[in-house]
């Protein structure tokens, strides 16, 4: 049977490469895409039993947590994350006209951040525009020739009269994000990282050390920690963690859940998977 798998889209983002090479990684007979209109609709699509997985960013070098992600999975706790990916993020200036003429620069509001630099040295006084997606932003410049988007230096390919104007524009040559597979059924494979996201009782001293001690005494090493606003009320949030799981390490999960739940007010597990890298877009 064909996997459906829900993206971020349009057709030439950065999320359809995502897509594209781990459902290649999943080994996934006869998969499908879906292009959806912002992040909450991808994850909505696979909440719903719409499509069987999902990919979503999660994570940018640069400018850290995408946190429509973080938000949406915390709101569907039934997902797991079954592989994670991370590839290179070259930014080019596209647009119809020259870069003297340009007015307007549309994008991602990460993508925008990820070349503000750029932006403020050479186009100093265009108006940023945030879009849904970077590819939605380079659909929507064509046939102007004051606007210009950001986006995938390949994504001109099927848009007649685009060009890229620069590249690479993003302001640190290093610039990865890391994207998410997901699915609604909790993977058997076993993999190097784990992800976990948790709420506290109260906001009362100790109360987040001792959820990482918990962590620290079973000898795992958090690789990323970040928190979001819990939208219940002010000084409340949700804290994301990875774990870099150790081989030597026997029932990891039943004991983290066992130390750990106690001290949270809720406590979801997202999975063990593996996570590559891709070395080309």
């Amino acid at each position: 049977m064909p996997t459906k798998v829900a993206y971020l889209g349009p057709k030439g983002s950065y999320a359809e490469k995502a897509a594209s090479a781990l459902a290649e990684l999943e080994k996934l007979d006869q998969p499908t895409f879906l292009p959806c209109l912002g992040i909450r609709s991808v994850i909505e699509n696979v909440a719903t039993k719409h499509c069987e997985a999902a990919v979503v960013p999660i994570e940018n070098s640069v400018e850290g947590g995408v946190t429509a992600t973080l938000d949406n999975l915390w709101g569907y706790p039934n997902l797991f994350i079954k592989r994670a990916l991370v590839i290179p993020i070259r930014h080019a200036l596209i647009g119809c006209g020259s870069l003297n003429e340009i007015s307007e620069v549309l994008s991602h509001p990460q993508a925008l951040a990820q070349c503000s630099g750029w932006l403020a040295k050479n186009l100093p006084n265009a108006l940023q525009l945030p879009t849904s997606s970077t590819s939605e932003a380079v659909r929507m410049v064509q046939g102007s020739k004051f606007r210009a988007a950001i986006g995938a230096p390949k994504s001109t390919s099927d848009i007649e009269g685009l060009n890229q104007l620069a590249y690479p524009i993003n302001d640190v040559a290093g610039n990865r994000t890391r994207f998410v597979f997901l699915q609604s059924k909790e993977s058997e494979k076993k993999g190097n990282i784990a992800s976990l996201a948790f709420s506290l009782h109260s906001n009362k001293p100790g109360s987040l050390l001792n959820v990482l001690s918990c962590i620290a005494d079973l000898g795992l090493n958090m690789s990323r920690i970040e928190s979001r606003p819990s939208k219940r009320e002010l000084g409340e949030y949700i804290f994301f963690v990875d774990i870099e799981l150790n081989n030597k390490l026997l029932n990891w999960n039943n004991k983290l859940n066992k130390d750990l739940k106690p001290l949270c007010e809720n406590l979801v597990n997202f999975g063990s998977y593996e996570s590559s890298e891709l070395d080309y877009v």
